[in-house]
């Protein structure tokens, strides 16, 4: 690995509090921390969450630990990883989705349309560091953190230029899960998205595209996980703690997985969506995930019902692959935890686990004479099977209704979360990541960052809730995405489109988002769309501000 001969600058121009204090804090009593993040996961996909796809890794985590169950990301892959690193809103960041086109409606529900890979996001060799904003890794390397990240990076610099140690992984996008590069000997031609793409892959400071792995049995799932027990294995076991970010690319499309994998939920599908649905909502109460007073929503206005579609065998296909992907991710969670159990550092270690964004509707088939699960296709799991991985939420990844926002937290830290088992229904978002990792790791966020000033985090620290102490949560939280926007103000809920009205719902009573009450409550309307109007008008990023 190539260094640049800024880590120690870094260290020193966070100034003397901070690294004072870093000093001061004995390795023992901080946590490591492991962050993992799933790709284009539905909110009720996880059996512990009120799905059928076996998890047994992450129940038993959730068993232990705590489920929330108004959590809440930012609608899609970028704008989330950028809140998520850099405690900030997505625009705040510098991830400014521009490229989006108008947003229409389509019999009564959002349509879901179609853009530009890595829209927003300018070509790598046009940007110069922002230091507007300072990241996770940036902040706990500070407190004497061993920073490592394996998988998804979706941002406009490489991690270890903004605060990993090690990296390894998928730097933009999506790719194919066996083969993301070029063809290899005796093999056929990797499924992509477009003729010749091939996505970039980064090792620390490399930049590698086409990355063609050697071994004949790569799967990314796997070999993302298999970088991460390297790095556990190599770091570990010395007295500084470590911060892990696991952040996997499945189920995004493509749908790829294993064929032992999808063998496990082949023929479990043909009962259709509209019962799946069905049965997903009912676990949901049971578990005391969502609210029974909450009505169950309809399928989806562009899903046909069940009974009337005639290939229900390659649907069914489709959907054992998605589930198939889900069930290696798990499988491999499982090894992380295994591995930090040999390492005997599992007691002291905060394990989370959420999602990107709600499931996705995009239909990409690439490969139309390729069924779903091999190397050879490009296909995705299409809008019928988004809506369940949904459920019991409306509408997809990159909208603001639920089924686009709303993601699982898992949060485990044996002895030291408090009601293992517990199900917290407080309100949270992923800008509150950055202040619950420093309250943890005991280091102030900074104001100045090599010689710039940083925007204050707009986060909320999840430390006492964790604990179960009262946590001072946020009076509201917004959200903006090519032109879809909302804001959650305690029960209340704005959400619409700059080419639509506003609609207005009551969280505790409907969160299902059927019941619009905005004609009726015209004044907690003006009010909610003013807050947003500030808010938008306090986060703009000005023009001279590029991407983290």
């Amino acid at each position: 690995m190539k260094h640049n001969g800024a880590s120690f600058l870094w260290i020193c121009l966070l100034g003397g509090a901070t690294a004072s204090l870093a000093q001061s804090a004995p390795a023992p009593s901080r946590p490591h921390i492991v962050l993992i993040m799933a790709d284009d996961m539905g909110y009720s996909d996880l059996g512990c969450y009120g799905g059928e796809i076996r998890t047994p890794n992450l129940d038993r985590l959730a068993e232990k630990g705590l489920r929330f169950t108004q959590f809440y990301n930012c609608a899609v892959c970028v704008t989330t990883r950028a809140s998520l690193l850099y405690g900030v809103y997505p625009d705040q960041a510098g991830v400014a989705m521009i490229k989006a086109p108008s947003c229409v409606r389509l019999k009564d529900n959002w349509e879901y349309g179609t853009y530009p890979d890595d829209a927003g996001m300018p070509p790598r060799d046009s940007i110069q560091p922002a230091r507007h904003c300072v990241s996770i890794a940036e902040v706990l390397r500070s407190a004497g953190y061993r920073t490592l990240m394996a998988g998804k990076w979706h941002g406009a610099h490489l991690p270890v230029e903004r605060g990993f140690d090690r990296y390894y992984g998928l730097l933009s996008g999506c790719c194919n899960f066996f083969n993301p590069g070029l063809r290899r000997p005796g093999e056929g031609e990797p499924g992509r998205k477009r003729p010749n793409e091939a996505r970039p892959w980064g090792i620390d400071d490399q930049v590698i595209r086409p990355y063609t792995p050697e071994n004949p049995d790569f799967y990314a799932t796997n070999a993302l996980t298999d970088q991460a027990l390297k790095y556990l294995d190599e770091y570990a076991r010395d007295d500084r703690p470590f911060f892990l970010y696991l952040a996997y690319t499945a189920p995004h499309f493509p749908i790829h997985a294993l064929p032992e994998d999808i063998a496990r939920y082949r023929g479990r599908y043909l009962a259709g969506w509209d019962e799946l649905r069905r049965q997903r909502y009912e676990r949901l109460q049971r578990l005391g995930l969502i609210d029974a007073r909450w009505p169950f929503p309809p399928r989806h206005p562009q899903v046909p019902p069940w009974q009337e579609v005639e290939d229900q065998d390659a649907w069914d296909l489709a959907m054992a692959v998605y589930a198939a992907m889900i069930d290696r991710l798990d499988q491999n969670i499982g090894r992380v935890m295994d591995k930090l159990r040999e390492l005997g550092c599992a007691d002291n270690t905060l394990v989370l686990f959420l999602s990107d964004n709600g499931a996705c509707a995009e239909a990409v088939h690439a490969t139309p004479d390729v069924p779903p699960g091999p190397m050879e296709s490009y296909r995705t799991v299409d809008a019928p099977w988004a809506n369940v991985s949904n459920t019991p939420f409306r509408s997809f990844k990159m909208f603001v209704h639920e089924g686009g926002i709303a993601t699982p937290l898992i949060a485990y830290w044996p002895g030291r979360i408090q009601d293992p088992g517990a199900v917290r229904t407080e309100i949270g978002h992923v800008i509150d990541i950055m202040p619950t990792l420093c309250e943890l790791a005991g280091v102030p966020y900074p104001r100045e960052f090599q010689g710039e000033t940083i925007q204050p985090m707009e986060g909320r620290s999840l430390l006492p809730t964790l604990q179960g102490r009262p946590r001072v949560g946020h009076d509201h939280l917004f959200w903006e995405h090519r032109g879809h926007r909302a804001v959650r103000a305690g029960r209340w809920k704005l959400v619409g489109c700059s080419a639509t009205p506003w609609e207005l719902y009551d969280m505790e009573a409907d969160r299902t988002e059927l019941k619009d009450m905005a004609a009726e409550m015209p004044d907690k309307v003006r009010d909610l769309a003013d807050r947003y109007a500030q808010w938008a008008a306090r986060c703009k990023p000005s023009s001279s501000q590029t991407g983290p």
